[in-house]
């Protein structure tokens, strides 16, 4: 039985990487791909694959709310991530959107190959490496709206844009970055998006 596939990443060399090297396998089939995590549930209605592998970082929808998106609208279609970004937060939060895997991009072709044919067949496949990592980092610190600040500072905007963008006051704007800054055990805001960031947590 041929296993039908949706490669979702938004660099096109990486997609065509990964459609040659799945594309030997005899059993595996690449039947769509996508740019961005806004086309990939397009696809998946469109084409029905078995296995959608989504990036995490995608213009538009990001792989996590992607996968959310595939479990809620097409539940036949399992999901495995495949990304650069091995951060705990990343696994932790795509496995609560219903990921069935997760694997980073150096993982070795025939690995990669036999993570999807064990996410076919309805097991969880997870790096054993990353984890170890989740289990260390624990669940996020921050609440959602500190997240959300978090995530709206990452450009660097002052606080009265933060505060414009999420229609919140300019102090509870500074409440929450504060807050943000003293979970992450950093020296400032720029040092606390880079923490969160680093664990996946935005």
């Amino acid at each position: 039985m041929t296993i039908r596939l949706l490669l979702a990443d938004d660099q096109a060399l990486v997609r065509g990487a990964l459609s040659a090297l799945l594309g030997l396998e005899p059993d595996l089939e690449v039947v769509a791909e996508a740019g961005s995590g806004a086309d990939v549930v397009t696809a998946v209605l469109d084409h029905r694959p078995d296995v959608a592998l989504l990036d995490v970082e995608m213009p538009g929808l990001d792989g996590i709310e992607a996968t959310a998106e595939v479990r809620r609208t097409a539940p036949q279609t399992r999901v495995l991530i495949v990304t650069t970004f091995g951060r705990p937060g990343y696994l932790r939060r795509a496995l609560q959107a219903g990921a069935s895997g997760f694997v980073v991009k150096d993982t070795p072709a025939a690995q990669l190959a036999d993570a999807v044919r064990r996410v076919h067949q309805g097991l969880r496949v997870v790096d054993p490496q990353l984890a170890a990592d989740s289990l260390v980092a624990g669940e996020s610190p921050l609440s959602q709206r500190e997240t959300e600040v978090l995530r709206a500072a990452r450009d660097g905007s002052p606080v009265s844009a933060i505060a414009a963008r999420l229609f919140l006051s300019e102090g509870t704007v500074r409440n929450h970055l504060s807050a943000a800054i003293g979970k992450t055990g950093a020296a400032n805001r720029t040092e606390a998006v880079l923490t969160a960031d680093n664990f996946g947590w935005l």
